[in-house]
């Protein structure tokens, strides 16, 4: 199986499972919903964002625009990218890194660019509609992402002389097939750069 085909069965396959889980969980899930699946620290609980990975969120519609340009351009960049590798024959281990980081961040974008315009809005005491009849509940790149997997492995209380004793949670951020795929790509890239990087040093001897 040659690399091309690889990387593109590698990202249609993240796309498709991201979108399924995705879907599924918004038009059967009421907005902030949790459903317990293993004891009290593996939950699927349903919240959307506006911004960035696990939660993290940019302020204002620019901000949304901005963030939805970027991840636009920068999925375009890997495919380049990609391509480029693949003709330099470079680790095929960097291409399937790269190709997961590109699913996640395509998996992210379709839900920015068009879950405002399929979908009815979801709330605490409703669950979204697909292609309802009244139309959407946002413009095109105005949709929210939707975040679904929530591990609250450790709780707990900081000492009082730190923080107050404020309570905490370890691992606070819910996120979605989209988010894991770019996070085990890049884990994987940052721990085998010597091996991916091979083709940098054979190109400058």
């Amino acid at each position: 199986m040659s690399n091309t085909l690889k990387s593109v069965i590698i990202v249609l396959s993240i796309l498709i499972v991201d979108q399924v889980v995705k879907i599924v969980v918004k038009t059967n899930m009421t907005l902030y919903e949790q459903i317990p699946f293993i004891g009290n620290w593996a939950i699927i609980h349903f919240v959307e964002n506006r911004g960035m990975a696990f939660g993290l969120n940019i302020p204002g519609d620019y901000g949304k625009i901005a963030l939805s340009i970027f991840r636009l351009i920068a999925s375009l960049g890997i495919i380049f990218y990609i391509r480029h590798l693949i003709k330099l024959k470079a680790h095929t281990g960097l291409i399937i890194t790269l190709s997961l980081i590109l699913a996640g961040a395509m998996g992210n974008i379709f839900d920015s660019a068009f879950y405002g315009m399929i979908f009815s809005e979801s709330t605490p005491v409703s669950t979204a509609t697909i292609f309802p009849p009244e139309g959407g509940y946002a413009s095109f790149l105005h949709g929210n992402v939707v975040d679904m997997f929530y591990f609250p492995i450790i709780k707990g209380n900081y000492p009082e002389w730190f923080r107050g004793g404020q309570s905490f949670i370890f691992f606070r951020p819910v996120f979605n097939v989209a988010d894991s795929s770019i996070t085990i790509g890049v884990f994987f890239i940052l721990f085998n750069q010597k091996r991916f990087f091979r083709h940098l040093s054979d190109e400058q001897d």
